[in-house]
């Protein structure tokens, strides 16, 4: 392998495979990333078996070859390098890396050993606009479980109904559901939450097409020169659309900044209790007031003004009313529930593709 490429992108595509790279793996290829030319670009990847990531660039091929080096030096050292112009060039086992003012060489492993994820050879293939698919994830991922005890919990579903796309990710305690377009397949995968959020960092600000195919096992996503593949999570998903009432003896309808700043405030006094926080609702009044308790600390009651129906409290978690707040993006949100052991829902008034559930703490 001899070759030409710019510091900037190979610099670029290390920064998009090296993190897939498992250092801690039983196998020590696995911490390695594959660099080889295709069709004069030079693609470079990793995986650590669930997920593998590849990214292609332009390169100047003299010579085509694989080689497998170490993801983390090779990162953190081509980062190191001037912007320019560097010579690649394989010797048996070691790469040669030269540039006006470096000249160094990894010892790497042959690419013969580095595993590959199969090919999908008969899958759906689709389309999903690259900047909804990005608010999505950004919107629903992090209610994804992290609790391995149950895996299917650990997914983020993506699939269609009545021809739209959602996506959907609930830890038992909280759920988050969006819809991301429209669709004419019929689509159901669970996709691991680490995948979806090495697939955020790949969309970055670009608003380009992804392309998904997909099978029983597994799917693969496709953003410009960069591929993602990951295994897909078996087992039955729950199902969540049970859990979102249908209508609200009490809702509330409030400007989203000053219940995401009275939420802040008392949560500052609920982190002896484990964040619990009680949520008032007064018809009377108009008012949503929200009271923490701290019995080493103080206590703190905080209110803002709304449009109110009906009258109850209920209590919740005050970290997922924070992440929920944080995730919705309109001025006003509406809240609602039915009873203080019922789940509370969370949505933008002005639109209609987002719904946040939060289950309620005992009080």
């Amino acid at each position: 392998m001899k070759l030409q490429v710019t510091q900037e992108n190979l610099n670029r595509a290390l920064g998009t495979v090296a993190r897939v790279a498992n250092s801690r793996g039983t196998l020590p290829i696995l911490s390695n990333v594959l660099i080889k030319t295709s069709n004069n670009r030079l693609s470079l990847a990793a995986t650590n078996l669930d997920i593998a990531i590849s990214h292609y660039i332009g390169a100047k091929v003299a010579q085509e070859g694989a080689i497998t080096v170490p993801a983390r030096l090779m990162q953190d050292f081509i980062n190191s390098l001037p912007s320019g112009v560097i010579d690649l060039e394989l010797d048996d086992s070691k790469l040669k890396i030269s540039t006006d003012q470096y000249q160094s060489t990894i010892n790497g492993i042959m690419a013969d050993d580095f595993p590959v994820m199969p090919a999908i050879s008969e899958g759906k293939t689709w389309s999903v606009d690259g900047s909804l698919l990005k608010k999505g994830l950004q919107q629903v991922v992090f209610a994804a479980s992290s609790d391995e005890s149950r895996p299917v919990l650990t997914g983020v579903l993506i699939h269609s109904s009545d021809g739209k796309l959602y996506l959907a990710a609930t830890d038992s305690y909280r759920l988050a559901e969006k819809e991301i377009g429209a669709s004419k397949d019929d689509v159901r995968m669970l996709v691991p939450a680490t995948a979806m959020h090495d697939l955020l960092r790949i969309l970055g600000d670009a608003d380009e097409t992804v392309h998904v195919t997909h099978d029983d096992q597994q799917v693969l996503f496709k953003v410009g020169d960069v591929e993602l593949v990951a295994r897909l999570l078996e087992g039955k998903y729950p199902d969540y659309r049970k859990l979102i009432p249908s209508s609200f003896a009490v809702r509330a309808a409030l400007k989203r900044s000053e219940l995401l700043n009275v939420t802040k405030v008392s949560s500052l006094f609920a982190r002896e209790s484990a964040g619990s926080v009680t949520l008032k609702v007064d018809e009377k009044d108009q008012t949503l007031s929200i009271r923490s308790i701290a019995s080493q600390l103080g206590e703190n009651t905080a209110s803002a003004a709304g449009t109110i129906t009906g009258e109850g409290e209920i209590t919740l978690n005050s970290r997922y009313l924070l992440d929920a707040l944080q995730a919705l993006s309109g001025d006003e949100v509406s809240f609602g529930f039915n009873g203080k052991l019922e789940a509370t829902c969370l949505r933008d008034i002005k639109t209609s593709d987002y719904t946040h559930i939060i289950m309620p703490l005992k009080s």
